[in-house]
């Protein structure tokens, strides 16, 4: 895996589970079996219909507009760290392809909120120190270990953890 191959959803899964990020790079991908998942998926594709996503490769943002702000729309309530971290790469994509990106606005249309997050060098930073997180996952030969039970609430790969 090269720092190219990183997306968002890479970026997720380092900031929810690195367990997670660690099968999804192995190609083990259950989420089509998740209710949370497909709900996600059904907000996505009914919410800001009329604007087109951008394709980076690796990573798909949502849309980005005339002012170039970020726009993600996500299915959770309020915005968590990797929601955050999501639209950092984003803007992190954008800059090395050379578009000059402001920052991002996350969408959250079950509570009709936004969150405006600015990107800054302090961001860029951490943007490439995730990447370097993602890549070091990568490289691991044995999966990290699991999280506790009650954080694995909703996660599409449960049945894989906790088989046991």
């Amino acid at each position: 895996m090269e720092e190219e191959d990183v997306g968002g959803t890479h970026i997720k899964y380092l900031y929810h589970c690195r367990r997670q990020l660690w099968l999804f790079i192995r190609g083990i991908r259950p989420e089509h079996l998740s209710t949370t998942v497909q709900t996600g998926e059904a907000v996505h594709d009914t919410t800001y219909t009329r604007n087109t996503p951008v394709d980076l490769g690796a990573a798909r943002l949502d849309f980005l507009d005339g002012q170039r702000w970020v726009h993600e729309v996500k299915s959770s309530v309020r915005p968590t760290p990797a929601d955050e971290a999501q639209a950092r790469h984003y803007c992190h994509r954008l800059h090395r392809v050379g578009v000059d990106a402001q920052g991002a606005i996350l969408h959250y249309p079950k509570t009709r909120r936004t969150k405006r997050l600015a990107y800054t060098q302090q961001d860029a930073d951490q943007a490439q120190a995730d990447i370097a997180n993602v890549l070091a996952t990568a490289a691991l030969i044995i999966s990290p270990e699991r999280l506790a039970r009650d954080a694995c609430r909703g996660c599409s790969f449960t049945d894989y953890c906790w088989m046991e």
